[in-house]
């Protein structure tokens, strides 16, 4: 398990937003090479790492991509406003510190806004929207902004480092899902399938689960799971009705979700997933949720339909820069998956 912390950790800590997910592609290839026997990068970004094998094929996909922030325009003062990208909770950026990845090298900013002393009553009273927060990095102006490399379409990132809680748990920014990404390598490294096996480090799910979709059409898979999280319910503000999963129980594996419009998981992909889990007395949980979906959704639309379905680790405070997962949860996902990985084959044929 401390392999999978400190990979958690360098992966929480790495920077990448949707669209520019190349050092973290690096990382997960350096993870991957000594236990596939190709590595490559596809036209649009995905990092495909193919472990040769039978049929049926598996295709496993963890995004890359974490939800950020970009340039939008310079100021003449030289602050900064900028664009979403992914979903933010506007209260969330609110006087975070962040990292803007200027061509001419990182330069740290903070997100400011009209402070409270200088409010109406009225005001005060108002969440606060990105569009009236700015970035402010020192420069004087537009100018001494532009020479520091600041222009628009610099990707912006928040400067949070990942931290141990109390217990097995951990807190840090990007675990969306970049904790998928340790539960596929994971699963990878300790897997004897004979099976053939994709493990795709998938671009864009944040903003559209672009990456599956253009992989999954390449790859055409038997077979396919997303390596992803999944909304915990056991804290306040939440109560079971909104989510029943908790922390701490084991993979989630995901019956519905979006309300039905994301995926709805084929009986035998989850027959597969539950079978295995019992057979290898892993603790699960069975999700139904009508919130987000994963790129699981993508993969299975793609040519004439591709059973998919979902193992995620249940996490707090998601789209956040201090999300919460359980390291033992880490571990048993990863361990789900490389043993379901050595079943496939009773499950689907081709």
């Amino acid at each position: 398990m401390k392999e999978m912390r400190n990979l958690l950790e360098k992966l929480s800590n790495a920077h990448g937003i949707s669209g520019y997910e190349g050092d973290i592609s690096a990382l997960v290839r350096d993870e991957l090479k000594s236990y596939v026997d190709e590595v490559r990068v596809d036209s649009l970004g995905n990092l495909i790492a193919a472990k040769k094998g039978s049929r049926p094929s598996v295709m496993l996909a963890a995004h890359m991509d974490e939800i950020g922030l970009m340039v939008k325009c310079v100021e003449d003062s030289g602050f900064i406003r900028f664009a979403k990208v992914g979903g933010w909770f506007d209260q969330t950026l609110l006087n975070q510190r962040v990292i803007l990845h200027a061509e001419k090298g990182p330069l740290i900013g903070v997100i400011g806004s009209k402070p409270p002393h200088r409010m109406e009553e009225e005001e005060r009273k108002k969440v606060v929207k990105a569009d009236d927060m700015f970035i402010d990095v020192g420069a004087s102006s537009k100018k001494d902004a532009e020479k520091l490399g600041i222009i628009p379409g610099v990707p912006i990132t928040i400067d949070r480092e990942f931290r141990p809680l109390a217990n097995d748990l951990v807190t840090g920014k990007a675990f969306d899902n970049r904790a998928g990404l340790v539960m596929m390598i994971g699963a990878l490294k300790r897997t004897k399938t004979k099976s053939t096996i994709y493990a795709v480090g998938t671009v864009q799910e944040e903003v559209g689960l672009k990456g599956a979709k253009t992989s999954a059409f390449e790859l055409s898979p038997d077979v396919a799971l997303a390596a992803e999280i999944t909304i915990a319910g056991n804290h306040p503000g939440i109560e079971k009705k909104d989510s029943a999963i908790e922390i701490g129980k084991g993979p989630s594996l995901t019956v519905m979700d979006a309300a039905g419009r994301g995926i709805i998981t084929p009986a035998p992909v989850l027959r597969w997933l539950e079978e295995t889990a019992k057979r290898h007395e892993i603790p699960y949980q069975l999700d139904v949720s009508e919130g987000g979906t994963t790129d699981a959704t993508a993969i299975q639309l793609t040519k004439a339909g591709i059973p998919s379905g979902t193992v995620s680790l249940p996490m707090r405070y998601a789209h956040s820069p201090v999300e919460v997962l359980s390291l033992k949860d880490l571990d048993r996902c990863a361990e789900l998956i490389a043993r379901a990985l050595e079943t496939v084959g009773g499950y689907f044929t081709r």
